[in-house]
């Protein structure tokens, strides 16, 4: 059975379920710039918690860094980037949109009937010129006598010119790692595919510090430990692929690629990426500083070649979003689910009275809300009927709701149903939060079959 899902609806379900709006919206928008909403941040929130947790927490041999967004402008000039971060951009002079030259065949034209730029003898297409993509900013007070500096446009750089003091403090020895979860900013065209590429995003970054000789072990192990970890948070196997870059694609810091690809309603693209960087960034950074950043341990000394897996915030969430998203008819009526791993479900239950007018119902319901939200991010809803209620929760992919009725005021008993089996079974007030920490603790897997 195909998917019913289409960037459409989740545009649509992003929008009415407070996901993401479009920024700057009362004075028109601003394009390529999203703003989150209460449960945009709580899912990204959720993506960039699972990410450490499996990169930091759970291992011995990878440490966390959190590094300036504004960083010395040497460093963007020594990491290649100011002469070698560019996209070829065209100009059309008749309908004004710009658009990148290396992909024309995606692009839509501005005029009636919509064409491919350069389709038609209406189309006036300038020269490709190369844009740099980083945003550059002022660092001074005064105009006349500030300092050109950059926008971070990715977190790596950060990662590689603090080597030295990571591996001083941390006591670890290659084979290593130093992640990082934070915002970058590109300059780019954009195909308008909502989330998917935006001006302003957030990367999940580790660079893996390893002796020479094992690099392209540690390689093939970080292909293969990423795509794990997409589906072990929910994410279908047939809509993952990976896909080796060709040697023409490469960029200029690496011997070799693979991306990890998903399959969105926009066709598949590029969800992580895995580089082998080799020593380029340690060595370029130490022969532009004077800082040798190499391991030293006793005669042993060399610089360590980097492999790096890189994923968006941005693009995983979309991905998880996409993949969960599904819709069914029920007694008659049409429901629309998120069928999100628990892991990442912004809020982890629901707590609703059956008759919001009945003191006795909401004041059980209320404390145990107030119970369940010091252990779970949990929410009180009993607005509308209970139906409704329920369906707002399944979009926006609440695993389980607890709903307080006349037989809870007699012994104390609630009704947990299952969002995505929306099977229903009576359990004691006194043991509902046990039971939904057991229920986050244990394995899932997504009950959507292709």
């Amino acid at each position: 059975m195909p998917d019913v899902v289409t960037m459409d609806k989740i545009v649509s379900l992003a929008r009415r379920r407070g996901f993401v709006f479009p920024s700057s919206e009362i004075y028109g928008g601003l394009g390529s710039a999203y703003d989150y909403g209460h449960y945009g941040v709580l899912l990204k929130d959720n993506v960039k918690a699972r990410w450490l947790e499996a990169m930091v927490r759970e291992r011995d041999d990878i440490v966390a860094l959190d590094s300036s967004i504004i960083l010395h402008p040497r460093v963007w000039e020594v990491s290649g980037h100011v002469e070698g971060f560019h996209d070829p951009l065209v100009d059309c002079r008749t309908c004004k949109l710009r658009f990148r030259a290396d992909h024309l065949d995606e692009a839509q034209c501005g005029r009636k009937p919509s064409k491919r730029p350069g389709e038609t003898e209406d189309c006036d297409l300038t020269e490709p010129r190369h844009f740099n993509l980083m945003f550059k900013t002022r660092i001074g007070a005064m105009e006349e006598t500030g300092v050109d500096a950059y926008l971070r446009p990715e977190t790596a750089q950060g990662i590689f010119v603090n080597f030295k003091n990571v591996a001083q403090i941390a006591r670890r020895k290659p084979p290593f790692g130093i992640a990082q979860v934070g915002k970058a900013f590109r300059n780019e065209i954009t195909p308008g595919n909502f989330i998917f590429r935006t001006l302003e995003f957030e990367q999940m970054e580790m660079e893996f510090f390893v002796p020479p000789a094992e690099a392209e072990e540690w390689f093939r192990y970080w292909v293969d430990e990423r795509f794990r970890w997409y589906t072990r948070f929910g994410i279908r196997e047939s809509h993952l692929r990976v896909r080796p870059h060709e040697a023409d694609e490469l960029s200029h810091y690496s011997s070799q690629t693979s991306d990890i690809e998903y399959l969105y309603p926009i066709g598949w693209s590029e969800l992580e990426g895995i580089a082998h960087r080799g020593d380029y960034d340690l060595s370029a950074h130490t022969a532009g500083s004077g800082t040798k950043l190499e391991w030293v341990d006793g005669e042993e000394r060399y610089t360590p070649h980097v492999v790096e897996p890189a994923a968006g915030v941005n693009r995983s969430m979309l991905a998880f979003m996409v993949d969960a998203y599904d819709e069914e008819e029920v007694a008659g009526r049409q429901r629309t689910v998120l069928r999100l791993h628990p892991g990442l479900a912004p809020v982890k239950v629901a707590v609703l009275p059956l008759i919001p007018r009945n003191e006795d119902m909401t004041t059980k319901a209320r404390a145990l809300y107030e119970d369940l939200r010091r252990a779970v991010v949990a929410e009180y809803d009993d607005s509308g009927q209970i139906g409704r209620r329920y369906r707002r929760q399944d979009e926006i992919g609440t695993p389980w709701a607890l709903t307080v009725d006349e037989q809870t005021l007699e012994d104390d008993t609630v009704t947990i149903r299952d969002r995505d089996s929306l099977a229903q079974e009576r359990i004691p007030i006194a043991g509902a939060r046990a039971l939904i920490l057991d229920k986050l603790a244990q394995d899932w897997t997504t009950p959507k079959v292709d």
